[in-house]
């Protein structure tokens, strides 16, 4: 396992992480015991990066991650998430910040994410969306860097909405954030155009989701799965949407051909590979 730090003041973690959505659910059923020993075994392979959020089970995810870290000794760099208070998702320009990500509301979540996690201080929190119409007064970002101040955060940011990743650009630039997390794969490569190479230039950590597009760039799809009622690849490959992912993935394979890694392989160099 290869190492780099966060962002430049954060911690050095993997360069793969372990993402813990599943473990939490929506993603079809799976047994606890599997989700600890996913765990435990990303970790022995040297694993030192966890991303979860609220949102994950409600909670479940976290807490399952608390309870598990309690027998590790290594150190290991959780980030969890924070969505809005109830309202439209992703929350529009006519939303107001003070209605959606309120103080007393960041607080009290903030609370929740240190019990389900068991610790004193969050590794990186993020806001789970965001819109650009609130970029000029970040309020929101001005409590979480508060609370970062009061020692119950040590890096705060965004994980941006899918149909506006750029939104965030500003943000960096203004030193607003710490971290921003992005949709990058083969598929979706905007993020080089302009985020990364900012996040370069100050300094913002970057953490990279959905690098197998939900799964299709593993190459374990052929176009014809069905997903259960609750499990969230249902509606994401609503349509012909599997079917195309999968012509694509296997164009990408055939491209390959003579390269000995695995469409996983390939789909993980892809995201972690140097930007010029």
């Amino acid at each position: 396992m290869k190492y780099r730090k966060l962002g430049k003041n954060g911690p050095e973690v993997s360069e793969i992480g372990f993402g813990a959505w599943a473990i939490g659910g929506s993603w079809g059923e799976q047994k606890e015991s599997d989700s600890i020993e996913a765990l435990k075994t990303a970790l022995d392979m040297g694993v030192s990066f966890i991303d979860t959020a609220a949102g994950y089970g409600n909670g479940k995810s976290e807490r399952i991650i608390g309870e598990f870290l309690k027998s590790r000794s290594e150190a290991i760099t959780v980030c969890t998430k924070t969505p809005p208070a109830p309202g439209k998702w992703p929350p529009t320009p006519w939303c107001s910040i003070h209605e959606r990500y309120p103080e007393s509301y960041l607080r009290e979540n903030v609370e929740q994410r240190l019990k389900n996690l068991q610790t004193e201080s969050l590794d990186v929190l993020l806001l789970h969306t965001w819109t650009r119409a609130w970029n000029d007064q970040p309020a929101a970002l001005e409590i979480l860097q508060k609370m970062k101040s009061e020692g119950l955060i040590k890096q705060v940011g965004i994980s941006t909405p899918e149909h506006d990743q750029n939104c965030v650009i500003q943000l960096m630039r203004d030193g607003m954030i710490d971290v921003v997390q992005v949709i990058y794969n083969i598929f979706e490569q905007e993020p080089a155009a302009q985020i990364l190479p900012v996040a370069g230039e100050t300094g913002t950590g970057i953490i990279v989701r959905v690098a197998f597009d939900e799964g299709v760039l593993t190459g374990k799809y052929k176009g014809g799965e069905t997903f259960p009622m609750g499990d969230f690849r249902r509606n994401y490959y609503a349509g012909d949407r599997l079917q195309r992912g999968v012509d694509r993935t296997e164009k990408i394979r055939e491209e390959f051909q003579g390269d000995p890694s695995s469409m996983p392989e390939l789909a993980l160099k892809f995201a972690i590979a140097p930007k010029e």
